[in-house]
């Protein structure tokens, strides 16, 4: 079976076809870094996430990019709020969004690019655009003309340029030729950060951030473009206009967007006020718990969020866990990377371990279908318990079948060992400790206490953390 994706643009499953044999590039809409992130930011980063898993596991080089908007002004007011520069502000929710996705067992990208760092970038192509004439500058600000651009507008909502109301989600700012048009660039206001442009200082919208950061770092067509359904209009929309007029070519093949986490019904979100964060959920539950409530439905779909789906989910997975501890069990001790010397299995666990790989990848070449694909694991459990009931499970054939399931369970980023409740409060607490050691070792420099500060630095190195200095501190492990 071939790998079909449902491409949002033409509303159909598509058989999937890089545009470089065996290569795939792919950009993700990151988050706006203002405070800490959901349930319904984690639910399309682990989508994302299961999505290059298995696209590498189908043997594809991918590379796997997702920015961060650190320029915006839902950043700007909150920094104004507690009186930060908003640069700081958005390196510190940096900083959280890697401490919870790690938590969930989310990949980093290969590249995570900071609006703030691709600024000349986005000079250059807003440059070129107004060359190509569409775009306009006025009392400092860049406007991307629509109409100019009316032939390739819609392709996602599959609504015409005349069908779209003036106004529908784009602010409407008087000196625009029309209210349809947007902002590749906005003329500074008092006191807001700003960089220097040929149009004075200012800074960029929000649209073109992303286009130009896709480009710099796949460059050419993308294979797959990714966000939550939200961000279908107006940000991609956008994006397709702004880009295909700079570049004459398609600016991304498929289109993937993933189902929004709903509270009775309504989009879980931060503007509704009807949102929790990932640190709240695992006050209560362990990231696992989590992860696997989000891959348990298939990402197009809505999910429903509540406390009793949760519950349902520690159940699921424990069970998992159980089969997972069952086989080890039954293995024993095998030296890591070494494969023991069992003899051949029987030919229906051999047929059975076969089975359960094909209707695993049966499911998720149909458009990623997780649904199914975690009910493969299910069956598997059945399978265990009735070779145990009837006495045919050994040593050799537990260890095929444990191979099989972790193969499995690495697509979806399912980690048997993270079994305590309190793994998050772990991990939160010893990121708490690194910033404290931090901000100790920034007074002793303050001080001129440069021993104690080499000290601290030394001593986080040894211990796998890497401190990073610039207009503030950050860390990172040392991978």
């Amino acid at each position: 079976m071939v790998l079909k994706v449902y491409n949002t643009e033409t509303r159909s499953k598509q058989e999937f076809i890089p545009v470089l044999e065996g290569k795939v590039g792919m950009y993700v809409c990151g988050p706006t870094v203002y405070d800490n992130c959901h349930v319904g930011h984690a639910r399309s980063y682990v989508a994302f996430d299961v999505i290059r898993r298995y696209l590498e596991y189908k043997g594809y080089s991918v590379t796997y990019i997702q920015n961060f908007t650190d320029v915006d002004d839902k950043i700007i007011n909150r920094a104004k709020e507690r009186n930060i520069p908003p640069l700081v502000l958005s390196e510190e929710f940096i900083q959280e969004y890697f401490k919870d996705t790690g938590t969930l067992n989310i990949r980093r990208a290969d590249i995570h690019p900071k609006a703030s760092e691709t600024i000349p970038d986005m000079i250059n192509v807003i440059n070129t655009l107004i060359e190509k004439g569409y775009a306009y500058e006025v009392s400092g600000s860049v406007y991307f003309e629509v109409e100019k651009a009316k032939d390739i507008f819609g392709k996602l909502r599959h609504q015409s340029l005349d069908d779209m109301r003036d106004g529908a989600r784009i602010d409407v700012v008087m000196e625009k030729k029309s209210p349809k048009d947007f902002a590749l660039w906005k003329a500074a206001k008092p006191d807001e950060i700003s960089w220097p442009s040929p149009w004075g200082k200012g800074r960029p919208g929000w649209h073109i951030e992303c286009s130009t950061m896709a480009w710099k770092y796949i460059g050419g067509t993308l294979d797959i473009h990714g966000g939550g359904m939200d961000l279908i209009f107006p940000h991609h929309e956008s994006e397709i206009l702004q880009s295909e007029s700079y570049t004459g070519k398609p600016f991304s093949k498929y289109w993937l967007h993933n189902g929004f986490v709903e509270i009775d019904k309504e989009k879980m979100s931060k503007s509704l006020g009807n949102f929790f964060t990932i640190k709240d959920i695992l006050k209560n539950y362990e990231p696992m718990i989590l992860r696997f409530f989000l891959v348990y439905t298939h990402y197009r779909s809505p999910i429903d969020f509540s406390d009793q789906v949760l519950q349902e989910s520690t159940r699921s997975f424990g069970r998992l866990r159980k089969l997972h501890e069952t086989l080890k069990g039954i293995v024993g001790e095998v030296e890591e990377g070494m494969i023991p010397e069992f003899g051949q299995p029987d030919d229906d666990i051999l047929k059975l371990a076969f089975s359960l790989k094909k209707e695993f990848t049966d499911a998720m070449d149909d458009d990623f279908n997780t649904r199914i694909a975690v009910a493969v694991l299910f069956k598997l459990d059945q399978e265990v318990k009735g070779l145990r009931k009837e006495e045919k499970l050994d040593q050799k054939h537990a260890y095929l079948l444990l191979s099989i399931m972790d193969e499995l369970s690495g697509v979806l980023g399912f980690d048997y060992g993270r079994s305590e409740k309190d793994d998050g409060l772990q991990g939160q607490l010893a990121a708490d400790l690194i910033e404290l050691l931090i901000k100790i070792r920034n007074d002793s420099r303050k001080r001129k206490d440069w021993a104690l500060a080499d000290l601290i630095r030394d001593r986080l190195k040894g211990m796998g953390i890497l401190l990073e200095d610039g207009g503030t501190t950050t860390w990172k492990k040392d991978d």
